[in-house]
């Protein structure tokens, strides 16, 4: 059973995080009508404060943590600099850790909070589905704004993109242009992404007709060189297809690759899709179709709810959620 939070203390007494921090740590000028409720919550909830809480420390630090486990270098640096701006124009300052995923997550993230007094972390995929690093956080009562996870958790903030229905709309788009062979190339397993994007490729093609071949799905890692590889497996095929949608840019990138080194004209030959939409696909040629989540405005706005949350104002903790938009650039056409 999860143990209660501060932040829980804050929502059962219906007051401020900081109202609460204030109350525990028995500082004046608190209103005796505001520390009965925070006292009774207490009591309700049988909460135990944990002396490692961050909040519970005194003045914000004015840092935010940014943590990711990522190989796709586009959408980590997408992702960064939305935080990293946001950071800057509040006067706040942006600690960028990696976590290996060769390691228990949760240890890595304890021994970096061991160091770094953070006013909130922002979770990347897939850190943010990692139940080893959540228990450490929710442990230590640190802020955190969730970043796509595939998986609801009370108590935590998130930002949502769905990318089922972002997949669903590419496929359907390559589908309309004439193509029946579409391959999908999917994205490593412990990432949810990998999961959604691959579910909304088979709803696209199930509601035009068609039975997803599984010969036609290839795995990758979310990387340029393993879409190269399953590109080049999928272009070796006796009925090769006609359409490969990459699950995300790199990907995307290194089926280009592949088909190139086959003398394959794209798109006259063959089109390619990929996700994200990273600075890079407006600049490869030909520019890449893609589906765009708004990358450097989730984290920018994963910030301003980590400051207003760290100010004590809870109504800005909470889930949202933004679209995706499919940005059809000269990389696909008409089936050959």
């Amino acid at each position: 059973m999860r143990q209660p939070t501060i932040k829980d203390v804050a929502l059962k007494a219906g007051v401020s995080f900081k109202t609460v921090s204030r109350v525990l740590n028995g500082e004046p000028y608190v209103r005796d009508e505001l520390c009965r409720k925070v006292k009774a919550a207490v009591a309700e909830l049988d909460y135990h404060p944990n002396v490692a809480a961050r909040g519970l420390i005194g003045a914000p630090s004015r840092l935010i943590g940014f943590l990711y486990d990522n190989p796709n270098f586009g959408y980590v640096t997408e992702a960064e600099l939305g935080a990293l701006g946001r950071c800057r124009s509040a006067g706040y300052y942006l600690a960028v850790e990696p976590i290996g995923s060769d390691g228990d997550r949760g240890r890595q993230i304890e021994q970096i909070l061991a160091s770094l007094r953070v006013d909130g972390l922002i979770l990347t995929p897939p850190i943010c589905d990692d139940e080893a690093a959540m228990s450490v956080i929710e442990r230590l009562e640190i802020l955190c704004v969730r970043i796509s996870p595939q998986r609801g958790r009370p108590g935590s903030a998130s930002i949502l993109v769905d990318d089922a229905e972002g997949a669903f709309a590419l496929t359907t788009r390559l589908l309309e242009l004439g193509h029946r062979r579409v391959a999908f190339i999917q994205g490593p397993p412990e990432h949810g992404a990998s999961h959604s994007r691959l579910q909304g490729y088979r709803r696209a093609l199930q509601q035009h007709g068609q039975v997803p071949d599984p010969a036609l799905i290839a795995c990758g890692a979310f990387t340029a060189d393993s879409g190269r590889e399953a590109g080049s497996l999928l272009l070796a095929r006796d009925e090769r297809p006609t359409a490969i949608f990459a699950s995300n840019d790199e990907m995307a990138f290194g089926v280009m690759a592949a088909a190139r080194d086959l003398g394959l004209d794209i798109p006259g030959d063959l089109s390619v899709a990929g996700f994200d939409d990273t600075r890079s696909a407006g600049m490869s040629w030909p520019p890449l179709t893609t589906i765009r989540q708004p990358i450097a405005a989730m984290c920018g706005a994963a910030v301003d709810m980590l400051i207003a949350a760290a100010a004590g104002e809870l109504d800005a903790y909470k889930s949202t959620s933004v679209t995706t938009e499919l940005i059809e650039r000269g990389s696909i056409g008409p089936v050959p």
